[in-house]
């Protein structure tokens, strides 16, 4: 019986474990492989080298990828944090109806990124949402066409992608706020300092572990963000919304060069990887000090 004891829990998770092996890192290895090969409709395995890297580089629906990438995940995970953050503080000031405030906040989290996308499109269509209904009431000059405007469409992106992460980055704020010893801020507040001087060198510097886990939560969002962008725009109007994610879908399955569409993802894997190791060696190096 002692010995069934210890191998069960061994049973029980090895076919999650070997499932795991092959549907996850298995798949990456065989993405990084087709990569590599002339693959175009179909899967070849004719090892032709790392050409497909430098075609990859040279369309400019790439180089249009990653400028939208740069500007929708830097504005996404600043806004993010600042909401975030000034949400926490205001919650974290023991008023009445927390209890209530907070599911509020953190309901949209609960939604799916299609349901985001698709009520955001139908609220920032000219024919039918903001400026339709500002006509209707009489405000007949006002314009928000944002979502039709290739120039401002990829803000309209990053409008849905914050309301919806405002509140999880809230959540993860608020706990490090919980966690500080608040004799520390009362014993400042006793030394002359002022509420905002108390949180901006006191508190604030304080959340870094909590600021380092938002920003890794919110990086790998924005790199792997796409159903979003296809509820909203579908990577239009043209290319104005496209990002790396779109870019792998479209030229693996429509456009037939599965190669290239294979090292725009190992170069999506490259991206998140070099977010997520650095943390993750901050932390165990955290935990064996």
């Amino acid at each position: 019986m002692r010995g069934l004891e210890d191998w069960l829990p061994r049973l029980v998770l090895a076919p999650s474990f070997a499932a795991l092996l092959v549907f996850v890192y298995g798949f990456i290895l065989f993405t990084i492989y087709l990569s590599t090969t002339s693959s175009t409709l179909l899967p070849v395995f004719d090892f032709i080298g790392f050409g497909a890297y430098s075609r990859l580089f040279a369309i400019p629906n790439w180089t249009v990828a990653l400028k939208n990438l740069a500007i929708f995940g830097s504005l996404y995970i600043i806004l993010c944090s600042v909401m975030g953050l000034f949400l926490a503080i205001l919650i974290d000031q023991k008023i009445r109806a927390e209890g209530l405030l907070r599911p509020i906040f953190l309901y949209p989290m609960a939604l799916s990124f299609i349901v985001t996308g698709t009520a955001w499109k139908w609220f920032l269509d000219p024919g039918i949402g903001l400026e339709q209904t500002m006509h209707a009431l009489g405000w007949t000059s006002f314009t928000f066409n944002w979502i039709k405007d290739s120039q401002m469409a990829i803000y309209t992106i990053v409008i849905a992608a914050v309301w919806q992460s405002s509140g999880f980055i809230m959540a993860m704020f608020l706990a490090g706020l919980r966690g500080i010893d608040s004799e520390i801020m009362k014993a400042a507040q006793i030394d002359g300092a002022s509420t905002v001087q108390t949180y901006r060198r006191i508190v604030i510097p304080q959340l870094r572990p909590a600021f380092l886990s938002a920003f890794v939560v919110l990086a790998h969002l924005a790199i792997k963000s796409f159903d979003l962008i296809i509820a909203m725009t579908n990577g239009g109007p043209g290319r104005a919304t496209e990002m790396p994610s779109t870019f792998m879908y479209s030229y693996t399955f429509t456009r037939n060069q599965m190669n290239i569409g294979a090292a725009s993802a190992v170069i999506m894997l490259m991206m998140i990887s070099s977010i997520i190791v650095p943390y993750l060696y901050t932390e165990l190096r955290g935990e064996k000090k």
